[in-house]
């Protein structure tokens, strides 16, 4: 009996020793990784800005936060990237966006130019449909069927079903609605920001 109390003593002991050398290891590849990782994410979204800006030699001048409530009365977060030229001219602003999509969280990064015009989007995460809901990054580009870009959200997208101009992708309405959401959302985000008449650049929102 005592050699087997002996045993499971061992056994716990290797099995406790094994965990400690496992966590020790996965805390190091998290810290060797998570610079890289941080750094790909900031790219990415320099990147993304850049393109829903429409290309150019730009900086962001100002990040703000600006909270809003929807219909229902949710508080929404949005994420505003005041641009600049390098002579310091405003360009207008690239918006993050969330809404509830088809199948999850619909969430996009849309430019407008300083008097709210669409320059460009693309999505940041969605959950939709492969082949279907997903068009979403393709369906409302220039010159495609639901094309936005260049035109002023401030009277609302709405698809062509509801009464609206934008043609809603095939098959997917509550997609493209929950899309166009995101972009009026952002559209009133980034009217609802001041902005300095000296610099351009936004003042924080709490």
């Amino acid at each position: 009996m005592e050699k087997l109390k002996s045993s499971i003593t061992n056994m716990a002991l290797v099995l406790t020793g094994v965990a400690v050398i496992t966590g020790g290891i996965l805390a190091y590849v998290n810290d060797v990784t998570s610079g890289p990782i941080a750094q790909q994410k900031e790219k990415a979204l320099a990147d993304g800005i850049k393109a829903v800006m429409g290309g150019g030699d730009l900086n962001v001048s100002k990040t703000d936060t600006v909270r809003q409530n929807d219909a229902s009365g949710k508080e929404i977060t949005f994420i505003i990237y005041q641009t600049q030229d390098k002579q310091k001219k405003d360009l207008g602003a690239a918006v993050e966006s969330t809404t509830q999509g088809f199948g999850g969280n619909l969430k996009i990064l849309v430019g407008f130019d300083p008097e709210g015009n669409v320059l460009g989007y693309t999505l940041l995460e969605h959950a939709e449909t492969p082949g279907l809901g997903a068009k979403a990054d393709k369906w409302f580009q220039k010159g495609a069927k639901g094309d936005i870009i260049g035109k002023n959200p401030k009277e609302e997208f709405v698809v062509t079903k509801d009464g609206g101009q934008v043609d809603a992708i095939t098959a997917s309405t509550i997609t493209s609605r929950a899309f166009l959401l995101a972009v009026n959302n952002a559209y009133k985000a980034y009217k609802a920001t001041p902005v300095d008449g000296l610099s351009g650049a936004t003042q924080q929102n709490k």
